[in-house]
């Protein structure tokens, strides 16, 4: 065998074969012939369906992976949160606290018209469309994309979700978290319920959180009392709240009013106005000022009031008022509150002077009003701004009430029929010992206060000594009642039994050294004005969130006096008007009782008084505006000093006057005590001891009255006065003349020459008070 390479056998089959031309190519499913050139760059239609397949696929399942992975959240805590609003019992406004300005309404609550309208701005397919609108959407990002605006696009169901439970932010999580819950929201609510939400969680401008606070922001009106022009601005405002504003952007005013077009045309075109009712409409400008929502001036402290009571009677708990959401109507009268304030302007800050005299920047006033058939608050004045002074004068307790406590003391003796040391009863014309620094006795320490500016007296009946506010006198009668009876009818009457120094005091609870607020002491003289009878005080008539109604405690009237105890003392404070220390108040120009006093050192000045109709307190205080000790008043307003018969009483004065205004004017209609016109003199007095009936010298008060009211006639022999007598009972017309309701004839109160032992009422163009016995025609 040869070495060399042998040639090679083609396999069969194999061999080559001649060229040939080349054939087109061929795509893989036999035949097809393969693309070149640009048309390589075109998808087949079976890519095309592929792909549109596999996108449907990820759509698909990117909507249900994303339906059952986003979950409604919570409510977001600024759509939760709502101002709190406090009502005067008219309905009016006072304030709203908290850091939010909404207060969430029904769909009830919220007038068609303004339903209406908003659906007319912002989607008025909202019934009959789904919960989103991709078309609008895609429109919208389409729009902004290409520079003609940042729109929205986005339904009402898609703005309240982002309202509601989402944030404001402007990004793709957001906007795909919108999507989702809006469909879960549109499956589990009411159309009723979302737009319901949204008119609650919109913001309308001016600080107004929900179509409540704007309706009143802008036209001081509930949302229930829109009409279509001004529902159709606040509808407007939705699109650019801080635009169109046209009272602080004037110049956007041509904008605002196109806008408000478009919001009425689309009301008549959906067949929510009739275009006769369109074509009649102005444009309404909104207030210029509106009521404020903050807490200036005493707004502020009538809030922090309200929220106090609220919480101290259990109606709301502290938490749920800091929630919000609470629609607060108060017992205050406007007109009253109002009337409060300008008493006190013109009759004490107007006539401080704080840059040339320092003792000015220490003056505080409070007052508290109450109507004593009722037992509610009408009207407060804490303080010139509670923005610049905190404390509420009317109901801090750390002042001294001084004498206006004395009347306590009297109206204690009677309830308990107290007598004196030596046995005498104790009525309005017994007499005592008013020398000042006179020791008290019956006491079993030593105490003997001085009388004002060390004044003696001598003998002198509780009468007289009330009218001049002898301080010997009383702080006997105090030992001679019991302190432990005076402070438990203190308390009876209305004073709190936590009231700070009430209970440590003897002889001395005469004199007012318990710090009792305002308010305390106008509720304890409201019950004098009622006959005794302590109608349980209250300053809230009524509390709701949302549909629900908050229970109010039962409140019971009392009689927490006899009457006869407070009319004899009522009957002795209208002598410290009449001629005592308090003639300032007549300017009332009605009958009129009250007390003054002044606390140690001077550091407050009171009035406490009343007519049948009110019983108003007032104080004038001293306090260091930087330490927020107590001052003395020496030289306030350029005076030496300041007392309750000064600007207290001529506050008390003007604000009864103006409070009452329209009121009839009514009289007095008292039940004394028994005796309480003889005259009981000491023992040991018998130039006072009082004669034999038809005795020509007897000795009894010249204010007992005849038959004309002059105070001339006698007794007869009857030895008291029976437990039936009253006094008043008269009524005065427009002319100031009054006519008395006496058995045996009536008197006319012509010359208003009633004086303080009697009981005639003497008030401005004459009042002349008569005295009448039940069922009797004599006199005595």
């Amino acid at each position: 065998m040869s070495d060399e390479p042998q040639p090679q056998q083609p396999d069969r089959g194999w061999a080559p074969r001649r060229p040939q031309a080349s054939a087109p190519r061929r795509g893989r499913a036999g035949g097809t012939p393969q693309r070149t050139g640009w048309r390589r760059l075109i998808p087949t239609w079976r890519t095309t369906l592929g792909s549109l397949l596999i996108a449907a696929l990820l759509v698909v399942g990117g909507f249900f992976l994303g339906y059952h992975l986003v979950q409604i959240p919570a409510a977001n805590a600024l759509a939760t949160q709502q101002a709190n609003v406090y009502l005067y019992a008219d309905g009016s406004v006072i304030a709203r606290d908290g850091e939010v300005n909404r207060e969430n309404v029904t769909l009830a609550q919220i007038s068609e018209d303004a339903q209406h309208a908003v659906l007319a701005a912002e989607d008025r397919d909202f019934y009959t469309e789904s919960a989103v609108d991709p078309q609008a959407m895609i429109r919208a990002a389409w729009n902004t994309a290409t520079g003609k605006g940042k729109q929205s696009g986005s339904t009402i169901t898609q703005q309240y979700v982002k309202n509601y439970y989402l944030r404001q932010e402007q990004t793709v999580t957001r906007k795909v978290k919108e999507f989702f819950i809006s469909i879960k929201l549109d499956r589990e609510q009411t159309k009723d319920q979302i737009l319901e939400g949204y008119l609650n969680t919109s913001f309308f401008g001016r600080g107004a959180y929900g179509i409540q606070a704007a309706a009143h922001a802008y036209y001081g009106i509930d949302a229930s009392r829109l009409d279509a022009g001004r529902a159709a601005y606040l509808a407007a405002l939705v699109n650019a709240p801080s635009q169109y504003d046209v009272i602080t952007h004037p110049h956007n005013r041509e904008a605002v009013e196109d806008r408000w077009n478009y919001v009425l045309d689309g009301m008549v075109d959906e067949g929510w106005l009739s275009p006769s009712e369109r074509d009649g409409m102005r444009f309404p400008t909104p207030k210029a000022t509106t009521l404020p929502t903050g807490l200036s001036g005493q707004r502020g402290y009538i809030v922090t009031i309200a929220k106090n009571h609220l919480i101290e009677n259990d109606i709301v708990d502290e938490a749920s008022l800091d929630a919000g959401g609470y629609r607060i109507t108060t017992t205050l009268s406007k007109d009253k509150q109002d009337a409060f304030v300008d008493a006190v302007n013109d009759n004490l800050m107007d006539r401080l002077d704080p840059k040339n005299r320092k003792v000015d920047t220490h003056v505080r006033a409070g007052g508290a009003s109450v109507d004593p058939r009722t037992g509610k608050v009408v009207a407060l004045y804490n303080g010139v701004d509670y923005v610049k002074q905190y404390t509420p004068n009317a109901t801090r307790r750390d002042f001294q009430v001084g004498s206006s406590f004395k009347p306590f003391v009297f109206t204690s003796a009677v309830e308990n029929d107290s007598r004196t040391q030596d046995g005498r009863p104790i009525t309005p014309n017994t007499v005592y010992d008013g020398t000042s620094e006179r020791p008290v006795q019956g006491w079993s320490g030593r105490y003997a206060p001085e009388n004002e500016d060390h004044r003696d007296y001598g003998r002198i009946t509780v009468r007289e000594a009330t009218d001049k506010s002898v301080n010997a006198v009383y702080a006997q009668m105090a030992v001679d009642v019991g302190p432990d009876k005076v402070r438990q009818t203190a308390i009876d009457l209305g004073l709190s039994k936590n009231t700070p120094s009430l209970d440590d005091a003897g002889p001395s609870i005469a004199l007012g050294v318990a710090t009792a607020s305002v308010l305390d002491m106008a509720k304890a003289y409201a019950t004098l004005a009622n006959h005794g009878r302590h109608s349980a005080y209250t300053m809230i008539e009524k509390v709701t969130k949302g549909p629900d109604t908050v229970p109010l405690p039962e409140r019971r009237p009392r009689q927490a006096v006899s009457r006869q105890a407070a009319d004899t003392t009522t009957s002795v404070l209208r002598g410290v008007v009449e001629k005592g220390t308090a003639t300032a108040a007549q300017t009332a120009g009605r009958p009129a009782a009250g007390k003054t006093g002044t606390a140690e050192e001077d550091t407050a000045a009171w009035f406490a008084g009343y007519t049948p109709d009110l019983a108003t307190v007032v104080a004038v205080m001293g306090q260091d505006p930087v330490t927020a000790g107590h001052t003395p008043l020496y030289g306030a307003m350029g005076l030496p000093r300041v007392n309750g018969g000064g600007a207290p009483a001529e506050i008390w004065g003007q604000y009864t006057r103006d409070a009452l205004k329209g009121q009839p004017v009514k009289a007095f209609d008292l039940r004394l005590q028994p005796g309480a016109w003889r005259t009981q003199p000491p023992d040991d007095d018998t130039s006072m001891r009082p004669r034999s009936p038809g005795d020509p010298t007897d000795n009894f008060d010249s204010g007992t009255p005849d038959a004309t009211g002059t105070g001339s006639r006698t007794p007869d022999d009857t030895a008291e006065q029976p437990d039936d007598w009253t006094t008043g009972g008269a009524t005065t017309g427009a002319d100031g003349g009054n006519t008395g309701g006496t058995t045996d004839g009536g008197t006319t109160g012509d010359t208003g020459d009633g004086d303080a032992n009697g009981d005639g009422l003497t008030g401005q163009d004459g009042l002349t008070g008569a005295l009448t016995q039940n069922n009797r025609g004599d006199w005595w």
